[in-house]
């Protein structure tokens, strides 16, 4: 497969151009080759490299979590105990956000429940929550 422009790489992994650039500035993929034109030209590797990461990220990785992740799946590094060990703590992480929105949910919904609704804002408990 041919060298592609950035359009075109950009295109093929379902990311923005601006991504491309950004991921190749954070270090995420190799800076790609440029042609007489002075246009970068991308591998086809990268096209498999940047839908890893956007799929990473669909998952909640970070960009840092990704770049571990990326760094363990070059042999020889790659080891599915590794990756496993990723993932268990990246559910850990998300099970503690959801606790967190769940106290939050509450929070708001108590609030909403005593609201008066009397249609005077200073009499308004959730005025009040967040004014303290």
């Amino acid at each position: 497969m041919p060298l592609l422009t950035t359009a075109k790489a950009a295109e093929e992994a379902g990311v923005g151009r601006e991504t491309l650039r950004f991921y190749e500035r954070e270090g995420l993929i190799e800076k790609p080759i440029r042609g007489n034109s002075g246009y970068r030209q991308y591998p086809p590797e990268t096209i498999a490299r940047v839908r890893f990461i956007r799929r990473a990220k669909e998952l909640g990785f970070t960009l840092n979590e990704i770049k571990d992740l990326l760094d363990l799946s070059d042999p020889p590094n790659a080891e599915c105990a590794q990756f496993r060990a990723h993932a268990k703590s990246k559910i850990e992480d998300i099970r503690s956000k959801i606790g967190k929105l769940r106290k939050v949910e509450r929070a708001l919904s108590s609030l909403v429940d005593t609201c008066e609704r009397s249609g005077t804002p200073r009499k308004c408990p959730i005025l009040d929550a967040l004014e303290d």
